[in-house]
């Protein structure tokens, strides 16, 4: 008989195994291990999103240009005068209400606009920091809303023929937030979407003063 009770302890034994317990004293299930699976898989993710966004390009260019039948000392003053952007930036339209503010001299090297309207077209700064008759205008412009960012602007006139090519140009260098904006986001597409509007309202007001 008794050893008849062994054999029967055993075979209890073997068919319900230990099942292993937490500190609590309540067994683990499936749970953590599934956990521990999904949180390795996302900083995995994390690591990879990381790495890419760090191998993207540090700078960047977008410009677009197009030809004006006008001489260059015209096409030159609507751009070296910010009061007369308003008849040709693409940005003008979006928001009629936006406040404008102007500082400095009336054109020219040091002259400023500062703005802030809706957010289509946010809220920042431009400075003239160079303005060399007929041929090129320097721009520092400074973003404050939707974020704040900096870059640089310029504008090349060539004489052409009769007419003048102008080359609109915005480079800057890419922060982290940046490199992964750019992820998303076509900049070249959408920025110079933006000029080419801008170029051809700018050609408009140009070649209507002139009477072309």
């Amino acid at each position: 008989m008794a050893d008849k009770a062994s054999d029967s302890s055993k075979s209890t034994d073997a068919d319900n195994p230990v099942i292993p317990k937490s500190s609590g004293g309540k067994p683990m299930g499936m749970l953590p291990k599934v956990l521990l699976a999904v949180f390795g898989l996302l900083a995995a993710v994390v690591v990879v999103f990381l790495i890419v966004v760090a191998v993207q390009p540090s700078q960047y260019r977008v410009e677009r240009s197009t030809t004006i039948d006008a001489p260059p000392e015209e096409v030159f003053a609507h751009v070296n005068d910010f009061h007369q952007w308003e008849a040709w930036s693409p940005w003008a339209e979006r928001d009629p209400n936006a406040v404008a503010i102007y500082e400095g001299p009336d054109a020219g090297e040091g002259a400023i606009f500062k703005w802030s309207g809706n957010d289509d077209v946010g809220e920042g700064s431009m400075t003239i920091t160079e303005s060399k008759p007929h041929e090129r205008i320097g721009i520092d412009l400074a973003f404050v809303r939707p974020m704040e960012d900096a870059c640089d602007v310029e504008f090349i006139f060539e004489p052409q023929g009769d007419g003048t090519k102008v080359n609109w140009a915005m480079f800057g260098e890419n922060n982290f937030v940046g490199k992964a904006f750019c992820l998303f986001m076509d900049m070249d597409a959408m920025v110079g979407k933006d000029f080419e509007q801008g170029l051809a309202s700018m050609k408009k007001a140009v070649e209507g003063e002139a009477g072309k």
